[in-house]
């Protein structure tokens, strides 16, 4: 699912980054959070993020349509990195 999600929107350039993770659970938490609710969603750096977390964070992704409802479920307003 994640890979025909990344490469369409990829493809458009319409993904759009809600959120910034130090720590890879919160993250993985985050995620599965956004997909419970049916949004689509993909993490990016999360392989890096989980070898070096104080030099990486793992973004998550959504489609630009899903932007605000992600920003409310996951509570994160704009620019604010989650676990900071």
């Amino acid at each position: 699912m994640s890979g025909d999600f990344l490469a369409e929107h990829e493809a458009s350039g319409k993904l759009v980054t809600v959120a910034k993770f130090l720590e890879p659970l919160n993250a993985q938490m985050a995620k599965g959070a956004l997909e419970a609710a049916g949004i689509e969603c993909f993490l990016q750096g999360e392989q890096a993020n989980s070898l070096l977390a104080l030099a990486f964070r793992a973004r998550l992704l959504v489609g630009e349509a899903d932007v605000d409802a992600a920003k409310e479920l996951l509570g994160v307003s704009a620019g604010e990195d989650v676990d900071e």
